[in-house]
């Protein structure tokens, strides 16, 4: 089964086992987290796909593996005949996770509206 998830404003393309390295979430290593911005799921064995308005009633189960920081990224800006010179860096922070599971959507209890 193939599911594409949202996640950090991006959408990712995953199937049982891949590794994924997506922008930071909170979380520690070895914890699990739920991807519930389920945007298509496709079933190859029954030839299934479902499509979602906007999502599909489905979550994907992945695991954390690291929580670590990309290359360097250096910007330096500068101003002829005015002496400006500005230099900065950055760093993106990455979260790697392992899918484990692409399943059906857990129930939601109803939540008692007090007035």
């Amino acid at each position: 089964m193939y599911a594409v998830i949202k996640t950090g404003g991006k959408q990712y393309l995953v199937k049982q086992g891949d590794v994924l390295r997506i922008e930071r979430i909170d979380g520690e290593i070895g914890e699990n987290v739920v991807f519930r911005h389920v945007l298509l799921a496709f079933d190859s064995d029954k030839d299934k796909i479902e499509i979602g308005k906007p999502y599909v009633e489905k979550n994907v189960e992945a695991e954390i593996i690291a929580q670590e920081k990309g290359k360097k990224v250096v910007v330096i800006k500068y101003k002829p005949k005015t002496r400006y010179r500005k230099k900065q860096g950055h760093r993106q922070r990455y979260t790697e996770v392992k899918i484990i599971k692409i399943g059906p959507a857990a129930k939601r209890r109803a939540v008692k509206k007090s007035i």
